[in-house]
């Protein structure tokens, strides 16, 4: 009699639901699911946060055992946050707690003798903390070191959002250095930020600190593969920015480039237009559009139009943690690239005609230019295509979650 196959199960837990793989987490959190399931009958629990996301929950099933989601009111949760400043934690864990999903936790980790688990981000770290997961293998991905995000951001505020900010700084810290005593593995999406937050453990705890590495589809990034040709692409030249608009450290990126950039660009190359391209743009980005030169598509079904057909893709962050998946992209489709020195820490590809790196306006907007005004071929692609497909990027996670061959069962 023919046996069949089982996998070892394993709990993932991600604090937004990791499809489609349409931006910067979702991206990373798709992929190493998909890998996942590969080796391991995986049970996921997520947060939806976007109802437009719900559609997918049919095609996300196909990549996991089981899934459980819930839908996230932020509204709710943002009231949920508050309680913080009563408890003292860090408003992230407040606003990511559900009683429900403590709930699915507990009960799936008992009913399938969870052993093995990987969390993406630190907001879910909390559902797994209890005594029944002391002696499970617990792997988590912070991602970014998250605290130092939300200094930077006190950085640029004054007043209460300065003093809210620096809190949530220091307590998520906190909370971020408790759960490397905790858990097995930390993973980070760079050895850059791997060392950040390895340099601040003890050293019986930097070991469990290390870098996975972010990838790109290459097959779906390639710039000699057709694709559907979306109608908001200007018949001019232009510069693209790609990116969640109603995510800060893009709106601050984008009206800094605007405001500081964009004038010298527009007066050396009057015909040149600016393209935002990205879903649910804010009030200030909406606004730019008062300028007929520049283009705010907001959500968009294909990204790679809004690339490809750039004279340049810009990448002006000035709050940054981890690796920049538009920069990835942009450098995926073969496109000359002008970042901030934050919007290329992780990828570190040499500088040369079609890379460049400029935190100073005025060279920022020099290096446009000559792009703008350049004929020669970049050739960006290959420094994907060596250093960051997610094959090799996510090799590591084979050792790090001590991979077994697939098990018979009758």
């Amino acid at each position: 009699m023919k046996k069949n196959m089982s996998k070892e199960p394993l709990l993932f837990l991600c604090h937004r639901i990791p499809f489609p793989p349409n931006k910067g987490d979702k991206i990373r959190s798709f992929n190493i699911l998909k890998m996942l399931n590969e080796h391991f009958d995986v049970y996921l629990g997520c947060f939806v946060d976007d109802p437009y996301d719900e559609r997918y929950i049919g095609e996300l099933k196909k990549y996991c055992k089981e899934l459980f989601y819930l839908n996230q009111n932020k509204t709710l949760a943002k009231l949920k946050g508050l309680s913080a400043f009563l408890s003292g934690k860090a408003i992230t864990l407040p606003y990511y707690f559900d009683r429900k999903m403590a709930n699915w936790v507990s009960e799936t980790a008992e009913r399938k003798a969870i052993a093995k688990v990987f969390i993406y981000s630190s907001s879910m770290a909390q559902y797994c903390q209890g005594d029944a997961f002391n002696q499970c293998h617990r792997v988590i991905d912070f991602v970014d070191v998250d605290s130092d995000k939300w200094r930077q951001y006190a950085e640029k505020k004054s007043g209460i959002s300065k003093f809210v900010f620096n809190r949530e700084y220091k307590k998520l810290a906190e909370y971020e250095d408790l759960v490397c005593q905790q858990f097995d593995i930390s993973l980070f999406v760079s050895p850059d930020e791997a060392d950040l937050f390895k340099n601040r453990q003890p050293k019986e705890h930097q070991d469990k600190v290390s870098g996975l590495l972010n990838g790109v589809d290459v097959k779906f990034f390639d710039p000699d593969v057709e694709y559907h040709q979306e109608p908001l692409v200007p018949n001019s030249p232009f510069i693209s920015f790609t990116g969640a608009m109603d995510y800060w450290a893009n709106v601050d990126a984008v009206l800094w480039f605007v405001e500081h950039v964009w004038p010298d660009i527009k007066r050396k190359v009057p015909e040149v237009k600016f393209v935002v391209a990205g879903g649910n743009p804010s009030k200030e980005i909406l606004a730019l559009k008062k300028d007929s030169a520049i283009v705010v598509t907001g959500r968009v079904n294909d990204m790679r139009p809004f690339i490809e057909q750039a004279t340049c893709v810009v990448a002006p962050l000035r709050i940054a943690r981890g690796i920049q998946n538009k920069v990835l992209e942009a450098m995926a489709l073969n496109k000359p690239v002008v970042c901030t020195s934050m919007a290329m820490e992780g990828i570190n590809a040499p500088e040369n005609h079609s890379v460049r790196v400029e935190d100073n306006a005025a060279v920022y907007a020099n290096a446009c230019v000559e792009l703008l005004n350049s004929d020669i071929p970049a050739n960006n692609r290959q420094w994907i295509l060596d250093n960051f497909t997610w094959e090799s990027t996510l090799a590591p996670l084979q050792e790090l979650l001590e991979f077994n061959e697939n098990r018979e069962a009758n």
